[in-house]
């Protein structure tokens, strides 16, 4: 049950710089380090240093010894774990089969029960030490797709038509659960997920197929289990704005929200989960923009587009809006000219999604495994550097129209909502 595959290369290859004010002082001499001190350390103070490390450096951490490889499955670290731990703002990205490729594989196949897995394995990427690790996937069954993560759970929902099945899985400790299928049979449609220590809400929007031949964007159904006892398994359901195009499947969470594109026009579409109820928010400059995507950072929703006004004296860019409390966007950030001739130039027109987490914006091309790292403390941008393991997947890949999707993902050691799924649904 190791979070990171051992019987794959071991991905956490960290080079360790040590530099010191003086080239005459020697660790070994300090006295704050002396290993009769450390080797006393009380168990519980150790418990908590323990419970600050990244992820990948606990699961090295528990090869030490037997007590610490049994922290994982110890309620009262965990407990800790969950009250100190840092929050950390990584990224998960996986082989996403696009919509067209999935039709054209239905269209084309007739029967047979060969097992097209293209997201047995994810590449998680660390942006703050510019690192990637590997994670397993390979319980997760195949004929599902992944949708959205939160709270160090990825959503991913089956990609059959009609009622959708769902799953929630924990690849650092490989938990899993299964949620009731949805009420209304759908195709794709757009999934919003919001997890804490002590509730799950689920939103699935549109797509909703009112023939074998047809799908429009009608209906809303919503499930939520938190630890009160309060439940609602699919019960919430309200109608969609009329004619919505929801062509992403993204939705993000925001305070209680979740937000959505609208194409043609484009727009924004804001479902309030406690009011239970769909409202549009206009797009800034929705006539000039160009693969717009929206992104959740620090509690804040941004929309994110390249603005292509041929007509006017305005440059080719890309840019960034915050929404405001007041419902205006105010733009918060411009890429630099020269970046986005050079990011245009290998994006080739094929589009960019967007992900959020933190104070980092990743900005992925289409089609590609290359992308874009915005900090926005730092207002620095910089390519993001390949990933090591993409050509050394084990995992078939089989037809065109594979890419990788980014989430935003939270390494999590614990999530207890699974326990209190299972309790509910079991």
């Amino acid at each position: 049950m190791d979070a990171f595959n051992t019987s794959m290369p071991l991905p956490f290859s960290y080079t360790f710089t040590i530099t010191s004010g003086s080239c005459n002082t020697s660790t070994h001499t300090n006295p704050w380090m002396d290993v009769r001190i450390w080797s006393k350390l009380p168990e519980r103070l150790l418990d908590r240093v323990i419970a600050f490390l990244p992820p990948p450096a606990f699961f090295r951490a528990r090869s030490v010894c037997k007590r610490w490889y049994g922290l994982l499955y110890c309620s009262s670290f965990l407990e800790l774990y969950m009250q100190i731990s840092p929050s950390h703002h990584w990224f998960l990205f996986l082989k996403h089969r696009t919509l067209k490729s999935y039709i054209c594989r239905a269209n084309t196949s007739s029967g047979g029960n060969g097992d097209n897995r293209t997201n047995c394995e994810g590449y998680l990427f660390d942006p703050c030490d510019a690192a990637w690790y590997r994670l397993s996937f390979n319980l997760v069954p195949s004929g599902f797709y992944p949708a959205s993560s939160s709270g160090g759970l990825v959503c991913w929902v089956s990609d059959e038509a009609g009622a959708k099945n769902l799953i929630l899985f924990n690849p650092l400790v490989d938990s899993l659960i299964q949620l009731p299928p949805t009420l209304r049979p759908r195709l794709f449609p757009s999934i919003g997920l919001t997890v804490s220590p002590t509730s799950v809400d689920v939103t699935v929007a549109g797509d909703d197929l009112i023939s074998p031949y047809a799908v429009k964007n009608l209906s809303t159904e919503s499930f939520h289990i938190d630890a009160g006892g309060f439940y609602s398994i699919w019960g919430t359901t309200s109608s969609l704005p009329r004619l919505c195009s929801l062509e992403s499947g993204r939705m993000v969470h925001v305070d209680g929200k979740f937000y959505c594109m609208n194409y043609s026009p484009f727009s924004v579409l804001a479902y309030d989960m406690a009011a239970n109820k769909w409202f549009k928010i206009q797009a800034p400059m929705r006539r000039f923009l160009r693969s717009p995507g929206l992104v959740e950072s620090r509690g804040k929703l941004i929309l994110v587009a390249a603005v292509e006004k041929s007509k006017l004296n305005v440059p080719k860019s890309l840019r960034l809006w915050g929404l405001q409390d007041c419902g205006t966007w105010v733009e918060i950030e411009r890429m630099p000219l020269q970046l986005y001739m050079q990011f245009a130039e290998v994006e080739g027109g094929n589009g960019f999604d967007p992900v959020g987490h933190g104070e980092f914006i990743v900005i992925m091309i289409r089609g590609s495994d290359k992308g874009l790292l915005f900090d926005i403390c730092r207002k620095r941008w910089r390519w993001i550097p390949a990933c090591p393991y993409l050509g050394s997947s084990g995992c078939a890949n089989n037809g065109e129209g594979a890419e990788l999707r980014g989430l935003a993902y939270e390494p999590r050691l614990a999530t207890p909502v699974i326990s209190l799924l299972s309790c509910f649904t079991g």
